[in-house]
């Protein structure tokens, strides 16, 4: 068994990162999933995001989603 390797460590951790934030703007918003996902895509953040080189996708989602929330204020 091979280990995975870091684009595939850092492709997973995103794409979690990204589930987890339009769960968080569904519940703080009671929008739909076509709308939370629209707004966690057109993020400001979202470049950095799937940045693999920055990793912030390092960060929990929670934090992240504190980032976008301050980022719309």
């Amino acid at each position: 068994m091979t280990e995975p390797t870091h684009h595939q460590i850092a492709n997973y951790l995103i794409n979690y990162t990204l589930s987890e934030l339009v769960k968080y703007v569904m519940e703080d918003t009671g929008c739909s999933i076509e709308e939370a996902m629209e707004r966690v895509y057109n993020s400001p953040l979202m470049p950095a995001i799937q940045d693999e080189e920055g990793e912030l996708y390092v960060q929990g989602p929670a934090y992240i989603y504190e980032l976008m929330n301050n980022e719309s204020n």
